[in-house]
């Protein structure tokens, strides 16, 4: 059977189509992979990792319009021009749909070739879309309608074979707001692959740059929804305690200036690096080289209902977590004994916590043990993406 994957942006990166393709193409599927360029001279068919991966043209126009996927009509027009072609041209049999601004124009093609398709949602994109800066501001705020793109999600859920979501947070909210039946929703997590954690090189200068100090760290977007606020202002009550706290922060976001400007004016430049974002090769050598790893997110319903892949990268190398009370990673650092919680955007709570764990080695050393066990035993990809299988078995039998 011919899976087509839909992404309606660039690949490589996205370790999250990419596992799951992957992992489909060990199990016997074909994966064709529909996705973006901008650059004319990769156009057409090429081979990624044994991915058949199908770039499509793109320019910044349409990009942008994206944004009034569910306002006008332009976007999902030309996308579901270029997915006709794509599954008329490599007899696609079923098609993988990733995040709710294409599926539209997914669904329109599916229609016309009579296939079904499942939908893979990596995020709570209706609720998300109400913290981002360029919709709270300006002309986003005025064109671009967050119910439409709530009822398109549900609207297109219902038609979907399958539904995937990240979390059992995520599947109840959904289920709560649609009439669907509860077995045709999955939890496929975004866990962490076993070679990540056996398979990496340690980048010792990164090992030395941190090796006086003690580290706090997060890796990942540093958009202010992200929490970091609450860990920047922590630190001028921290170091009066822990001389050699220093905040590493692995990541970016267009919203640094406003971060950096917290850094500047609590005069805490020594006790916070900025490093920008690295590649994921590093990130073994980051984690290593930390004594607590972090995720102080704002709570909302999409931070409520999901958690990031590098939860289980840090939990993999044994380092204990520190996350706000955001439903689903408090639910999951509570339950597996793996962590502290904070009270989200409570900057007192969450230099209390830290020093919790400061004041008591023993407890960081055995939170983080049983966070590598949990991952390394239970919530790693190998494991978790059997969902995924079993989701294509049963579609491959109805065919």
């Amino acid at each position: 059977m011919r899976i087509g994957m839909i992404l309606d942006k660039t690949f490589p990166p996205d370790p999250r189509v990419e596992n799951e393709a992957l992992y489909l193409i060990g199990k016997g599927f074909e994966v064709y992979l529909f996705c973006l360029t901008y650059d004319e001279s990769e156009i057409g068919l090429t081979d990624y990792k044994g991915i058949h991966v199908v770039r499509y043209l793109s320019n910044d126009f349409l990009y942008k319009s994206s944004a009034l996927a569910y306002t006008f009509p332009y976007y999902k027009t030309k996308m579901s021009a270029k997915i006709k072609e794509f599954i008329l041209l490599y007899q696609i049999h079923v098609l993988h749909v990733h995040d709710i601004q294409i599926v539209s124009a997914a669904y329109k093609a599916c229609k016309v070739f009579k296939i079904p398709y499942v939908l893979d949602l990596h995020e709570n994109r209706p609720e998300i879309m109400k913290v981002y800066p360029h919709l709270k501001k300006g002309v986003g705020k005025w064109v671009i309608d967050i119910e439409r793109w709530r009822a398109a999600e549900e609207k297109y859920a219902k038609f979907a074979k399958r539904v995937i979501v990240v979390t059992q947070e995520a599947k109840d909210e959904l289920l709560e707001r649609i009439h669907i039946p509860a077995k045709k929703v999955e939890v496929l997590p975004n866990t962490v692959l076993k070679k990540f954690y056996t398979e990496y090189e340690l980048e010792e200068s990164i090992h030395t740059k941190f090796q006086d100090d003690f580290v706090l760290l997060y890796i990942g977007d540093t958009a202010i929804r992200r929490g970091l606020l609450t860990a920047i202002k922590a630190i001028p009550v921290l170091k009066e305690t822990i001389k050699n706290i220093k905040l590493v922060v692995v990541g970016k976001s267009t919203e640094d200036p406003i971060l950096l400007a917290e850094v500047e004016r609590l005069g805490i430049q020594n006790y916070v690096s900025f490093e920008g974002w690295q590649d994921e090769k590093l990130f073994p050598s980051y984690i290593i080289s930390s004594d607590i790893c972090i995720s102080p997110l704002h709570r909302n319903k999409h931070h409520d209902t999901t958690y990031a892949n590098k939860l289980f990268q840090y939990l993999s190398f044994k380092k204990p977590l520190l996350v706000s009370g955001a439903s689903a990673q408090k639910k999951l650092v509570k339950k597996q004994g793996v962590g502290l919680c904070h009270k989200a955007k409570d900057t007192n709570d969450f230099a209390n916590q830290v020093l919790k764990f400061y004041k008591n080695p023993t407890l960081m050393k055995e939170m983080g043990e049983a966070g590598a066990m949990f991952v390394h035993k239970e919530f790693h990809w190998a494991k978790t993406a059997k969902t995924l299988g079993k989701i294509y078995k049963k579609i491959k039998k109805t065919k």
